[in-house]
Formats: structure tokens, sequence, C-alpha cells
């Protein structure tokens, strides 16, 4: 039996902390599952885990837990910023300006009433007490990444020892989970909103706005401006993208490109986005119903096709220069990317795992495969060395250190900051340096769950031994209350605005305090209150902006306030 008690007990050994890790991993996880009133704490359950592991001196190294909680915050931020990084900058667009600025407002909110009860109820002579409260505002947003930056901002503070924060955050998530999702619902009631009218307006919405959506109409050619003009001219006159799939001129189908001239009486099959069919009608002419189109044995020698993009050559090439239309006699009428249909216009750049949608002569088509890829094999292989080399100048990048009048140490993104910018740059313009960042879905959040349960697990093995004098005989209960009220004051001034003053949809106003508080729970919670997509879109819109301003304010809130 000296074999497993050394094995729990030597602490020195390989065998040992890896069984630690999996131990307090698998526990965490499995506990993360249950649900109390439809509600569930995930995977960060994990740090409570940690944490019973710590307290009853099932631990390991402290260098080994540093090092393995600083690897994980590194992968799982990074992780993070290739998955926002393709919408970050787009989620300023449509309207996505006022959204993000509610959400921002929210997070400065968190800060102020973090500080309100940090000088309400502790005592401010306690060099403790500000960090603390630190960790308990990140619990109470919900924001593992914010508690990681934090953490690691208070090492370059207190390089002898930083207080440990995780305590604060672990006495706030709970109630933070649920404050967000109960604060929600209580909007509902301030704002006396009735969710049956809010969908209906919804649905009104989406028969009123096409929202561009890729759009099929046969017609004739009836102006005679248009007459001798080829298909790039017309294209370039109405300044709209607009894609001629086929063509009957003079009783004979064929696939136009972009030197086809057009005759009145001609018949063409449009592809256009929906908001953009009327005017294309008013120009060229009326829309008729076409029998040639049915009639399978003239068109059979046509196929239309979906076609992967694996080959990394063709990673930020634009549907324009590649000239499908002239050289190969095929059309592009749609781009599918991560499940969404987008139109094809002719400045949409490639990304590798795009999905399109080629239409002509079947011979071609099997040639525009080829140059495009079309592997899912290719897909299955991980592109490895982008994740690493966006790490390794991510790190650089976080270490370089920026001296601000005020501050008792040079400010430095550190490996929270640094990777998670260095990862939504690549995940935008990573193609421009032949970087291919596609990863799967399911890869992506694989390497992401990887690197948060390792964080956690290691902040909560390391806290475990000071929990209960921190929290059960200290000021536990006022964590808990100052967190609750850190959790839900912001979202009843945010999201009581943003019906009343800016008139947003209540499904949409969820969504974004999902988003700004990055709490998958509450988004689910949202998606099940409504059928539509507006939750979704809302938290899409903010959530990029959210994690990066959750990260780099834990940073700024460290080293501005903590360190006097």
């Amino acid at each position: 039996m000296d074999w497993i008690i050394n094995l729990f007990t030597n602490t020195e050994s390989v065998a040992h902390i890896a069984l630690l890790y999996a131990i307090v991993i698998a526990i965490g996880v499995y506990l993360g599952k249950i649900k109390i009133f439809g509600i569930s704490l995930g995977v960060t359950f994990v740090l409570f885990a940690g944490i019973l592991a710590g307290h009853v001196g099932f631990t390991g190294p402290k260098e080994i837990l540093t090092f393995v909680q600083d690897f994980g915050l590194i992968l799982f931020v990074f992780m993070i910023g290739l998955q926002v990084g393709p919408g970050f900058f787009e989620s300023f667009k449509k309207g996505g300006v006022t959204l993000n600025m509610l959400s921002a407002s929210a997070i400065l909110l968190n800060i102020l009433v973090m500080f309100g009860c940090y000088y309400l109820f502790f005592d401010t002579s306690n060099p403790n007490n500000l960090p603390m409260m630190v960790g308990t505002l990140y619990g109470a947003v919900t924001n593992t990444p914010g508690l990681g930056a934090a953490n690691e901002a208070l090492l370059s503070v207190f390089p002898n020892g930083a207080p440990s924060i995780a305590n604060g955050y672990a006495c706030a998530y709970p109630l933070g989970v649920v404050g967000i999702i109960g604060a929600t619902i209580l909007i509902k009631y301030i704002c006396k909103i009735d969710t049956d009218e809010e969908e209906q307006q919804l649905n009104d919405e989406d028969a009123a706005n096409p929202h561009a959506k890729a759009h099929n109409m046969h017609l004739r050619v009836e102006n005679s401006y248009i007459t001798g003009r080829t298909l790039r001219e017309v294209s370039e006159f109405l300044n709209r993208d607009i894609v001629c799939s086929r063509i009957l001129h003079d009783g004979v189908v064929s696939i136009p490109n972009s030197k086809t001239h057009f005759e009145v009486g001609d018949e063409l099959l449009v592809v256009c986005a929906e908001a953009d069919a009327e005017a294309i009608k008013a120009f060229i002419g009326p829309e008729v119903e076409a029998e040639w189109d049915r009639e399978k044995d003239e068109v059979q020698h046509f196929v239309s096709r979906r076609i992967i993009v694996t080959r990394p050559e063709m990673n930020g090439k634009t549907l324009g220069k590649m000239h499908f239309s002239s050289v190969y006699g095929v059309n592009v009428t749609r781009i599918s990317r991560q499940g969404m249909d987008i139109f094809a216009g002719r400045n949409h750049h490639f990304h590798v795992g795009d999905k399109i949608l080629v239409v002509g002569p079947e011979e071609n088509v099997n040639r525009v495969a080829e140059i495009m890829g079309n592997s899912v094999k290719r897909l299955d292989a991980p592109n490895i060395a982008t994740i690493f080399i966006g790490i390794m100048v991510g790190i650089i990048f976080g270490s370089l250190p920026f001296a601000i009048p005020g501050m008792p140490v040079p400010l430095k993104l550190g490996i929270a900051g640094g990777p998670l910018i260095i990862a939504i740059l690549i995940g935008r313009f990573g193609y421009r340096m032949k970087l291919v960042t596609y990863t799967t879905t399911s890869a992506n959040m694989m390497l992401r769950e990887i690197g948060l349960v390792l964080f956690l697990a290691s902040v909560g093995i390391k806290a475990g031994a000071g929990f209960w004098d921190t929290v059960v005989q200290g000021d536990g209960l006022k964590y808990v209350g100052c967190g609750f009220l850190i959790t839900i004051i912001p979202i009843l001034i945010v999201g009581t605005i943003a019906r009343l003053k800016f008139k947003f949809n209540y499904f949409t106003i969820m969504g974004m305090l999902a988003g700004t508080y990055t709490d998958p729970p509450a988004l689910a919670y949202a998606n099940a209150s409504c059928s539509k997509e507006a939750p979704a879109v809302g938290y899409s819109t903010v959530y990029p902006l959210s994690m990066f301003l959750r990260i780099f304010t834990a940073q700024i809130v460290v080293l501005f306030f903590c360190g006097g």
C-alpha cells in the first residue's frame, strides 16, 4: 500500500501532479453540470474543486502550479482572441457602436460600484482588501480571463508575494451567474415590456429588412441603355454586387462572364443582395417566369456545387481578383462561413474553411474545386504553427513596458493582454501575413476549455490553504453581498437606458448584457426566451470589445490602485 500513499503524498513526483489536476478537473467538470433552477456554474466549478483540494492539503509545488496556471491562461485568452478577431472590428458597424458604448458603460459602472463598496464596507488601511475586491469584481461579472489578468498584474505590484484574489472571485461567482439573469428579468418589469410584442417586432423587422440575404430572380432586359453593355459595366453602374448565373439569349442558355453583352429581350438569372433587388429590377427590367430555367434537359450540362476553400494560398484573396467568370466560365453565387450564408460580393476575402457555391459547366466547376482545394481532410489538420507563432509574438508584445506617470511599475499588457491583442489581430488580418487561422469550432473550444480548466484548477489549489480563514472566518459574507451589488446595479442602469432612451428590443438587450458579462448561461437563458436570433446577435456584437476591456481594465485597476 506504500505505493498508493506515495502517489498521493509525494508532491514532487510527476505522477502526483498529473493525478492532482486530473482529480480536480474531473470532479469540477462533473459538479459543474449540476443545474439548480435550470442554472449551472459550468467548468468554473473546477475552481471550487481546486480550493477544496488545496484546503485539505492535496497540492503540488508552487512553481509548477504557477507555470500550469499561466500557460493555461495564455492558451485560453489566445483562442478567445482567434475566435473574436474576425468580428472585432465589424462589431462597430451597422448600429453596433451604440451597443458597444452601452456595454463599455456597464463595465465602467462595475468598477465604480466595486470602489464604492470598498470605501463603504471595508478597512482601506488593509492592503489586502482592495485586491480581494478586484477578485470579487471579476467573480461578480463571471469573467475568468479578467481574474487571470488581475492576478498577473498583482505579481508585478507585489513581487514578494501577491494577495490571493481567487477567494473573492469564488465568493461572488455563484450569485453573479444568478444575478445577471435575475437583473435582466427585472428590467422587463421596470420597463413594462411585453415579450410577445417584442418577438412580433422582430418578426416585422425580418419581413421589412432583408439584411442583405442572397436573393434569386429572373429578369427580362427592357432598359435600352443596357443594350451592348457588358455585365461588368452594368454592375459598376449600379454600384451594387450582382451575379448573373445564367442568360437566355436568342433561345440559347449560357453562363455569362464579365465581358458578356446584354441585349433587350435577354432573360437573366440574377443573384444579388435581397435589399438591392428592387433597384436592380428597376434598372434592368421586370421579374418574369422563366420556363427555360426549369427545363432540365436544356441546362443539364450546368452543375451547382459547394466547394470548400482549403488551400492556404487562397487565404485572403478577394473574389473580384479571382476572375472566375472571365477565366473559368463559372460564377460564385454564395459563400458560407461558420454556417452562415454571405452574399458573394467582389470585395469578399476568402478564408480557409469558407464554403462557396459555384455554378457552371461541370468540367469548369471541377477545375475551380482543384484551385480552391476542396479537401475536407486538410481542415482536419490543425494549423498549430499559427497558434504558437501568435503566442510567441503575444508574449513579447505583452512584455513591453510602458512607463506612465503615477504608476508604481511600468504598464505591461502581460501574458493575458498581449496574446489576446495579437490573437485578435491575427484572427482579422492574419491572411495578409500568409497565416492560416482556421480551426474548427470544436478544436477552438477544446483548446480554450483545456486552458481554462488548467488555470482554474491551479488558482483554486493555490488559494485553498487560506480559503477558510479568508472567507468563512473573515469577510466572506461582505464579498458575497458586494459582488451581488456589482452584478445587478450596472445591469439595471444600462439595461433601462438601452430600452427607454435607445429603444432597443428587449431580446437584443438580453444578449447585449450577457455579452457584456461574457456569461454563456445568461445567453442560453436569453436564447431559450426568444425564437429569433436577436439575443445571439446582441451577444456577439459586444462580446469581443467586452472581453478585451475586462482583461485590460483588470490590469489598469491593479497597477493604478493596488500598488499604493
